[in-house]
C-alpha cells in the first residue's frame, strides 16, 4: 500500500495539536490530524470545561443554601436534580467541542482522520488501514487516570476522573483517593451535591507541594463543609463489604476502613504513550512513560516532536497551548522559543480557589538566597469580608536582594484571576516596588497585591 503523503502529521488533537494544525495549514501545508477520540481532548471533553461547569453548580447550590447569610429568603431546602447538572455540562461540552469541529472541518488543507495512530517508522504512521508519511511528525496524546496498584483495586467498581462525569446520581458516601487537585475538586462538588466524603491521602497533608499554611487553610475550609480529610494513609486497600466498598487505611487517628458507596481514584495521571509503537520511531520513554524533548519540544528523533501531557514539561491545558506556541513560533516565524522561559502556573479549582506562579516559601529557601515574604488572611481583604467567602490567605516571596517576586499563593475569592498580577509581574521582569508603589481599584481582592508587598518581612 502507498503512503498517503502529508507535509506534517499531528497526532491528538488536545490544546496543542488543533491548533498547530491549523497554523501549519495556514502556512500552506497539507497537514493530517489524527484522533482516536473526541476533538479537543482532555480539557474541552473529561477536564476543564466539565469539571468547571460542575463546580459552577456545585457553587450555586451552596451559595443557595447560604441565602440567609445575606438576608436572602428561599421557600424550602436545597436541592440538587443530578440529571439536570450533568445535562448542562454535557450541553456546554458539546458546545465547544462543536465549536471545534466546525473551525478544523473548515480548513481546506487538513484532513481529520478518526482513528488510532501508531508508527511505522520514524516518518510513517498507521491509522486503520491507512499508511500516511511526512517529514515532521507532531505528537499531542495527552495522558490518562493512573490506576495504583493498590491491593483490592481489581476487586471494585472504581470511579476515575473521566467515569465520575457519567454519574446520574449522587453517591451516598464518595471516598476519594488521593489529596491533590483533581480529587479536591471533585470531593468539594459532590458534598455539596449532597454526598457524604472522605478524602484519603497517603501524604501527611493535602496537596504536598505548597506551604503547609496553605494546605492546612484548604484542609480547614473543606472540613467546615463537612468532607472528611484522613491523611497519613500509608496501607490504602479495597475490599467488598455488604454495604459498599470498604477502603483500609491506616492514619494516626479515626477508624481504620471506610465503607463507601463509590470510590474515586485520582492519585494521578500517566501518558498515552504506551501504544504508539514509539520502538519502530526509535523514541525511547524515561521511567514514567515521558517522551523526552529538549527546550524546543523536539524528540531525540530529527522530525518528531512531543507536546502536551505526552512530554512532562507540564500537566496543564495552558502548558499544552504555550508547547504549541514555541514550536509554531519556533517553525514557521524564525523565534528561538524555550520551554526554560515559562515561570510555572497553575491553579487548583476548589472554593475558594488557589491561584499559584513560581517558587513557594520553601523551593525559595533551597535556593539559599535570602528572602522575604508577605501575607495577609482574607479576613482582612475587603472585598472578601463583603462577599461573604473569606476563606483563605494571599502570600507573596520575594527575593531581599533584587526585589525580583519569585513567587505567589492566592487562595481565596477569585484567587485564579488575582494571580495573574504577580504573574505578569514576573515575566515583565519588575520589582516588587514596581507594583507596590501601583494603585489598584477599591474594593477589590487585587488592590490588596501592593499592600502585601508593603508589608514584606524576612522569612522565619
Amino acid at each position: 500500500m502507498a503512503a498517503e503523503r502529508f507535509d506534517a502529521i499531528v497526532v491528538g488533537a488536545g490544546q496543542a495539536g488543533p491548533f498547530l494544525a491549523a497554523r501549519l495549514e495556514g502556512a500552506g501545508m497539507k497537514v493530517a490530524l489524527v484522533e482516536r477520540e473526541a476533538l479537543g481532548g482532555t480539557c474541552v471533553n473529561t477536564g476543564c470545561t466539565p469539571t468547571k461547569t460542575l463546580v459552577a453548580s456545585a457553587y450555586a447550590a451552596h451559595l443557595a443554601r447560604r441565602a440567609a447569610e445575606y438576608g436572602v429568603t428561599i421557600g424550602g431546602p436545597v436541592g440538587i436534580d443530578i440529571k439536570a447538572v450533568m445535562a448542562r455540562k454535557d450541553g456546554i461540552v458539546a458546545k465547544s467541542r462543536g465549536g471545534l469541529e466546525s473551525w478544523l472541518g473548515g480548513l481546506a488543507g487538513l484532513s481529520i482522520l478518526s482513528g488510532h495512530a501508531r508508527f511505522v517508522s520514524p516518518t510513517e504512521i498507521r491509522v486503520g488501514e491507512r499508511l500516511l508519511t511526512a517529514p515532521q511528525i507532531f505528537l499531542n496524546t495527552g495522558g490518562r487516570a493512573a490506576i495504583p496498584d493498590f491491593p483490592g483495586v481489581g476487586e471494585i467498581d472504581y470511579l476515575t476522573n473521566t467515569s465520575i462525569l457519567a454519574l446520574d446520581t449522587v453517591p451516598r458516601h464518595l471516598v476519594v483517593i488521593g489529596g491533590s487537585y483533581i480529587g479536591l475538586e471533585f470531593a468539594q462538588i459532590f458534598r455539596r451535591f449532597g454526598a457524604e466524603v472522605t478524602v484519603v491521602e497517603k501524604g501527611p497533608r493535602l496537596v504536598a507541594r505548597e506551604d503547609p499554611e496553605i494546605s492546612e487553610a484548604i484542609r480547614g475550609f473543606l472540613e467546615k463543609e463537612g468532607i472528611r480529610v484522613r491523611t497519613g494513609a500509608e496501607c490504602i486497600a479495597f475490599a467488598r463489604r455488604a454495604d459498599g466498598i470498604g477502603v483500609s487505611v491506616s492514619c494516626t487517628a479515626g477508624a481504620p476502613e471506610e465503607i463507601g458507596s463509590h470510590v474515586l481514584l485520582a492519585v494521578g495521571r500517566k501518558p498515552n504513550t504506551d501504544d504508539l509503537g514509539l520502538e519502530h520511531a526509535g523514541i525511547e520513554t524515561d521511567a514514567r512513560g515521558f517522551i523526552p524533548v529538549d527546550d524546543q519540544l523536539r524528540t531525540r528523533v530529527p522530525g518528531i516532536f512531543a507536546l502536551g501531557d505526552c512530554n512532562g514539561r507540564g500537566a496543564f491545558t495552558h502548558t499544552s497551548y504555550n508547547d504549541f506556541e514555541i514550536v509554531a513560533a519556533n517553525l514557521l516565524d524564525g523565534a528561538s522559543r524555550r520551554v526554560s522561559d515559562r515561570i510555572p502556573v497553575y491553579a487548583l479549582y476548589t472554593d475558594p480557589p488557589l491561584g499559584r506562579v513560581g517558587m513557594t516559601e520553601a523551593e525559595a529557601k533551597r535556593t539559599g538566597r535570602p528572602i522575604l515574604v508577605g501575607r495577609r488572611p482574607m479576613t482582612r481583604v475587603n472585598r472578601a469580608v463583603e462577599k461573604g467567602e473569606s476563606e483563605g490567605l494571599m502570600k507573596v516571596v520575594v527575593d531581599a536582594e533584587t526585589k525580583a517576586v519569585l513567587g505567589a499563593a492566592i487562595l481565596g475569592v477569585g484567587g485564579d484571576e488575582v494571580v495573574h498580577g504577580p504573574i505578569d509581574t514576573m515575566y515583565a521582569g519588575a520589582p516588587s516596588t514596581t507594583v507596590q508603589h501601583a494603585v489598584h481599584i477599591h474594593p477589590t481582592v487585587s488592590e490588596l497585591i501592593p499592600t502585601l508587598l508593603s508589608e514584606l518581612a524576612p522569612a522565619d
